[in-house]
Order: C-alpha cells, then structure tokens, then sequence
C-alpha cells in the first residue's frame, strides 16, 4: 500500500515536471495563445481533476474572460470581487451567487502588477480535506503564471513590433511629406524666400509652397488642415497636387481658388477643411494678389506698420460654393516684409495657458526686421520654445516669410 502511494506520488511529480519542461519548450518554440492553454486544460482538468475553472487576463488594462469550464460562465465583476486579493484566498459563504461554485481565489501577480486571476472548484461534493485543489494548488499557480506571463510577453512583444513597423511607416510618410515641400527658395535681387515647418507628429497637416510661374510671376502659399496626423497629411498632398496642377491653368485667383475648393469638397467629402493663403507676386510691377481661405492673416509689415492680409473667401472644403471671394491686390514699397504662418504658432501656451498670439509675434518680427528671413523664423521658433515651457507642441506649426525687395 505504501509503496503505490510513493509510486503514484512519483508518477504525479514526474507528470508535472514534464507539463513544465512541456510549457517552457512550447513557449521557446513561440506556440500560440491556444496552444498554450490547451496544455493548461489538459493538465488541470484531466491530469488533475479540477472541477471547475475560471480565468480572467488583463489586456490593454482591460480584463478579458480566457477559460471558463464546468460552471455557467457568468461575467463577475474583477475590480469589486477580486482585486482586492494579493493572495490566495478561500471562497467561504460568498454573498456574489457568481463565486458560489468556486473554491479557492489563486491571483497572478509579475512586478507587483495583477495579471490574472484564476478562479478554481472541485467537483460537486468533494471534501476540502482531500480536494485536488488542495494538494496541487502550488503546481496550479506556478504553471498559471508561467502561462499567463509568457502569453503576456508574447502580446507586449507583438504590440512592440506593430509599433516598430507602424514608427518605420510614419518615417516614411514625413520623408515623402518632406518631399512635397519646396528644397531651394529664392534669395535674390527681386525676393527673399525661407520657411520652417514642424509638425505635430511625425507628418502633419501644415503646409507651404513657392512656385515660380515665369520670368517676373512667381506664386506662394501656406496652408493647413483640419485635423492632425495622417489623414490631414493625406489631404495636404492631395491639395498640393491640385495647387500645383492649377496655379498656370487657372486666369485668376479667384477660378483657383473656386477649383481648389471642389477638389477638396470631393476628396473630404465636406468632412475635412483647409484654410489657405495664396498669393501671386509680380517682380516688375511689385504688384501683389492674395486671396486668404479662412486662413491666419499673414503680417505685412511696410516701414515698422503692419497691415493684416484677411481679405479672401471663407475656409475651403465646406461650401459646394464659396458664399463670398475677395480676390485683393497691393503695390508692394520696397524692403517690405511678409510673413505667413499657421495656428500653431500663435497658439502655442505658456505654463499659465497664455497663447503666445500675434502681438508676441509681431513684437518678434519688429525686433528682427533687417535680418534674414531663416533667421527671422529661427528666432520666432527659439522664442516659441521659451514660451512654452512644457515643450508640448499641441499643432503643427509653420512659418514661410518673403521681403520683397
């Protein structure tokens, strides 16, 4: 008699160093989230005769139901029942008629964290004193939590690799965005031309251009979309294309910006919108034409005044047509300065929840008039990093200055 129950003992010991040795290859050899938990039920219900069990695993901090056997499975509420345990308990008298047909609370921690909980009864009837729960309730929680933390790792490892390629998708995007943007603007007799543009996340909605139309002609805009991330870098490659096909094929401003409109309207659907500056320049006559689409008014700053550009249309992408189109004109004085920008320049906060606005703006162009453009926007940039102090740019933020000269 002794010596069949040192054998049973041994073969049992022998069955659950072989489940481990079996567990620690299937998860080297990478098997699936249900290969694993086949092993697991094979074990604990049919090697082990464990009546009834329930599972529950966190996922995205959120708790998901993964095993559910011989009991009806009713949802039980983790935060109120079972948070509170850290250690195994014993289910004695529950007052939730859900933990009635459990035993025994076998909780799952790694690095302090909650990880799972397990939820174990034997068979109707059974006496605790012998209960499978009981006798191999050390070997339950150690391959539990074997499993439950290599199915962990294996999502975190997956979730880490979804990152790498989306990130390695997004470098990619900013490249091909970047590529969308003029590379060489003028400095000459005529014009001075720089920019600068940072985006929100990786790619963004900002946009600015420079396009020579002729000898004395040349045509710039700046412009944004509703919105952030890669649905407004989608639309902004889509206007650019449209600009940039329509700026020598359109007579007026005015049938451009009409255009630019529908295209949008059937690219978005009305979901989306764009607010814009376009302006044409004429280095001969000195003439400037602009129409601004809801946009910031660029500063136009004529011997230390500055003159708002506002007049135009409302924002593009909404209207089927556009209520009202101002299409304005100006004779630029010499060593004149404009300078363009988007909202999330002068909406940038400091710790107070101050907007940096476009008074600080204007001081900032005042301050810096007779140097370079780049420099002029390098500065406004390095202020608008003092400024905020938190360093949590909320937009895209663009600059594109010209000086007529």
């Amino acid at each position: 008699m002794i010596q069949k129950k040192i054998h049973k003992r041994l073969e049992l010991g022998k069955l659950k160093l072989n489940t481990l040795l079996e567990v620690t290859k299937a998860i080297n050899n990478n098997s699936s989230k249900a290969d694993l938990f086949n092993i697991y039920k094979q074990v604990i219900v049919e090697e082990l005769s464990i009546g009834k069990l329930l599972l529950y695993t966190i996922n995205d901090n959120s708790w998901e139901r993964e095993l559910c056997i011989g009991t009806s499975c009713n949802v039980i509420d983790i935060e109120k029942e079972l948070l509170q345990h850290q250690d195994i308990h014993l289910i004695v008298n529950p007052e939730n008629q859900e933990l009635k047909p459990f035993d025994v609370i076998v909780p799952v921690f790694h690095k302090s964290k909650p990880f799972a909980y397990l939820l174990l009864g034997d068979f109707d009837g059974e006496k605790i004193e012998v209960s499978p729960i009981i006798k191999h309730l050390p070997f339950i929680q150690t391959l539990t939590n074997l499993i439950v933390v290599a199915i962990e790792n294996k999502r975190l490892f997956k979730a880490n690799l979804k990152q790498s390629v989306i990130k390695k998708e997004m470098e990619l995007a900013s490249e091909m965005q970047q590529m969308l943007l003029p590379k060489a603007l003028p400095n000459n007799k005529n014009i001075e031309v720089a920019a600068k543009y940072i985006p929100h996340h990786m790619v963004g909605g900002d946009y600015y251009d420079f396009i020579r139309l002729n000898e004395n002609e040349v045509a710039f805009c700046i412009a944004d979309v509703s919105g952030k991330g890669v649905s407004a870098a989608l639309l902004m490659s889509n206007f650019q294309a449209s600009l940039r096909a329509l700026v020598n094929r359109t007579a007026s401003l005015t049938e451009l910006i009409t255009e630019l409109n529908k295209n949008i309207i059937n690219s978005a659907n009305k979901e989306k919108f764009i607010t814009a500056f376009i302006g044409k320049y004429n280095c001969t006559t000195k003439e400037l034409q602009y129409i601004n689409a809801g946009h910031n008014p660029p500063l136009l700053l004529i011997e230390n005044q500055f003159k708002m550009l506002a007049d135009g249309c409302t924002l593009l992408g909404i209207f089927d047509e556009l209520p009202t189109l101002i299409e304005s004109s100006i004779t630029i004085p010499d060593n004149t300065l404009l300078m363009c920008f988007t909202d999330g320049i002068t909406e940038q906060t400091d710790k107070d929840g101050i907007e940096y606005g476009v008074d600080f703006l204007k001081t900032a162009i005042l301050k810096n008039q007779t140097k370079s453009i780049a420099t002029i926007n390098e500065y406004i940039f390095n202020e608008l990093a003092k400024f905020n102090a938190k360093k949590i740019h909320l937009d895209d933020m663009a600059l594109l200055g010209l000086r007529f000269k």
